[in-house]
């Protein structure tokens, strides 16, 4: 009768606990707060010191190869750069300027000679010839 009356909705709110498996459970979960980092340094330990050694110098290899390229890269890319400017452009750049000096001239003969002219191919410095009636 005792039990009936722990039961009863006037007894108020009974107090639950947990089954002893979910307790043990959330203990482990508690005690396990490492890093991922951590996690997997705790793994290299399964593999023979031989491999980490290889595993390490060649990622120090890997690394200090990446840095050496990343340099050279920076070099050979600034070297390229500045010969293309120093070289290249001016070259450009003068033929650029021949190329209107040309046209200038170009057009100063069609204006002083006529629309004709520019395109007859004529010798610089003569008039056309007239057309001769037959």
């Amino acid at each position: 009768m005792a039990e009936l009356e722990e039961l009863s909705p006037s007894a108020g709110p009974v107090a639950t606990r947990p089954p002893e498996d979910e307790i043990d459970d959330d203990d482990e979960d508690e005690d396990l707060d490492e890093t991922l980092v951590e996690r997997l340094w705790g793994l290299t330990e399964m593999f023979p010191d031989t491999v980490r050694s290889i595993v390490d110098v060649s990622a120090h290899c890997s690394v200090s190869l990446a840095k050496r390229f990343y340099s050279f890269s920076r070099s050979a890319l600034w070297v390229g750069t500045t010969s293309f400017m120093i070289l290249v452009l001016p070259v450009v750049f003068e033929t650029e300027r021949l190329q209107l000096e040309q046209q200038q001239l170009q057009q100063q003969r069609q204006i002083l000679l006529g629309p004709n002219t520019g395109m007859s191919g004529g010798m610089p410095g003569m008039m056309p010839l007239a057309p001769s009636k037959m």
